[in-house]
């Protein structure tokens, strides 16, 4: 049975032994993948409405075909805005958060939000735009594929590397990008997305898979040959019972990420991002003592 404290303790305590190269690795993620729902190249206040093209592009021209939907598209923003101007600071700092964690937990289905908004172009006759946002969703699917995904996977490796108290220099991320390794780790990560995407079709469904397969990146990460079935097993099995658990774990960081906000996301970036990581990590390391003590099938492939 773990507790959050202990796992927030023992983070801490990696976190500041390796303060410096612990940042840059988090900088270097949240740069060239989102997941910390801020980054350079992959925009995060795109595509999660499903209007963001019609209210957004300039290029649409006026015509009868599509002023009937743009003028719904900008009904449904008008409301959403009246509901946000009745919160007050602290629910607006909430609505910041969630609206960050949610960019950051659906980074990898942006692509697919592009597709729909392709959809959406078709829709109201606006063929060269449409086929513009499909190239982009497309281009979106290979840098996820090619880089951001293994990213990922590095900097899991990384803390896993931290925490056990070896070498914890930056360049560990890059091992993941290996010959035999790189094509494995794009593929599994790539098909949890996929599965995950179709499980969020039920919504419900989403969230239970979302933390059901929670411990892959970090399985990958331990080893980057894993078969894929058996990484799905194995994050399976080791999430069963603690999937609420886990959910209470990454809601606890709220008032973190609420000082971040407050702090233009300097705090992110000096603390709370690698406290995040390397707390999920010492999650990681427990459930994976227990998958070995109990012998979980494929329990010989967590090294």
């Amino acid at each position: 049975m773990w507790k959050r404290k202990d796992l927030k303790e023992k983070a801490r305590k990696v976190v500041k032994k390796n303060y410096w190269t612990a940042i840059i690795v988090c900088f270097i993620i949240a740069i060239f993948t989102g997941e910390f729902g801020t980054s350079i190249i992959w925009k995060t206040d795109d595509s999660l409405d499903p209007n963001y093209a019609i209210l957004n592009d300039d290029m649409i021209i006026q015509n009868e075909l599509n002023e009937e939907k743009i003028q719904e598209a900008q009904q449904e923003s008008q409301e959403l805005e009246e509901k946000k101007s009745n919160l007050n600071n602290i629910e607006l700092k909430i609505w910041d958060v969630i609206q960050s964690n949610f960019n950051s937990l659906t980074k990898s289905q942006k692509y697919v939000f592009k597709i729909w908004d392709a959809i959406e172009m078709f829709n109201i006759n606006q063929l060269y735009l449409g086929i513009g946002l499909m190239i982009a969703a497309f281009i979106a699917l290979i840098y996820i594929i090619i880089l951001a995904e293994p990213l990922t996977v590095g900097e899991k490796r990384y803390f896993i590397k931290a925490r056990n108290g070896e070498d914890t220099k930056v360049g560990i991320m890059a091992e993941v990008f290996k010959k035999g390794s790189w094509k494995n780790i794009a593929v599994t990560m790539i098909l949890r997305d996929i599965y995950n995407l179709l499980w969020f079709i039920t919504i419900i469904g989403g969230f239970i898979k979302l933390y059901e397969y929670k411990m892959i990146p970090y399985i990958l990460a331990d080893n980057p040959k894993i078969e894929r079935k058996k990484a799905f097993e194995l994050s399976k099995q080791m999430m069963n019972g603690n999937k609420w658990k886990a959910f209470i774990l990454d809601l606890s960081f709220i008032f973190w990420n609420i000082l971040s906000i407050l702090t233009f996301g300097i705090l992110n970036i000096l603390y709370v991002n690698p406290y995040k990581v390397a707390t999920s990590t010492e999650l990681y390391e427990i459930l994976k003592e227990k998958a070995i003590e109990d012998k979980y099938n494929y329990y010989e492939e967590l090294k």
